[in-house]
């Protein structure tokens, strides 16, 4: 088997076969799809330690950075999450149903309805979010300070690029 993972064979291979077509955005992205599913797998078993799918964290996650008292409106968690109503909806029915959020309704108007983090949704989420955190940084690795913020500058880039 020749040297190298699986990415520089793929490169080796296409400079010897088209040497005039440089494979170097292809090793990037081929990099990027590769960390994008070993971070899904190591992110999901960290949640998944707590009861919760990435879906129901990014959730509780939402409503526990939006400061005391924890609340926010359909739409504005929905907008939040950049998700659909429906969606959100589904969320919320099956965290409500764990007793980690009630919906009630909007003390400032009660024509309104609002969503509202529980004491068990707190601590489920300051836990998970802990450990969240210790795993992105694991995955990480030697990267550090001005390299993070130059790595997360860059993908910023690719992602401009990507939406025009």
């Amino acid at each position: 088997m020749p040297d190298g993972d699986a990415v520089e064979q793929m490169v080796d291979q296409w400079r010897r076969e088209r040497p005039d077509v440089d494979p170097s955005s292809m090793a990037v992205f081929a990099r990027l799809t590769r960390a994008h599913l070993a971070a899904t797998r190591a992110i999901e078993a960290t949640l998944g330690a707590h009861g919760l799918n990435r879906g129901e964290f990014d959730l509780l996650a939402s409503l526990r950075r939006s400061s005391a008292p924890y609340r926010l409106s359909p739409g504005d968690l929905a907008r939040a999450m950049v998700l659909s109503p429906a969606a959100t909806t589904n969320r919320l029915q099956r965290l409500e149903e764990r007793g980690l959020v009630v919906r009630r309704p909007d003390p400032a108007d009660g024509r309104f309805g609002v969503v509202e983090l529980t004491g068990a949704g707190r601590a489920v989420v300051d836990a998970a979010v802990t450990d969240h955190v210790a795993t992105l940084d694991r995955l990480l690795g030697g990267l550090r300070g001005a390299d993070r913020e130059a790595f997360t500058g860059l993908l910023a880039a690719v992602e401009r690029n990507a939406g025009e």
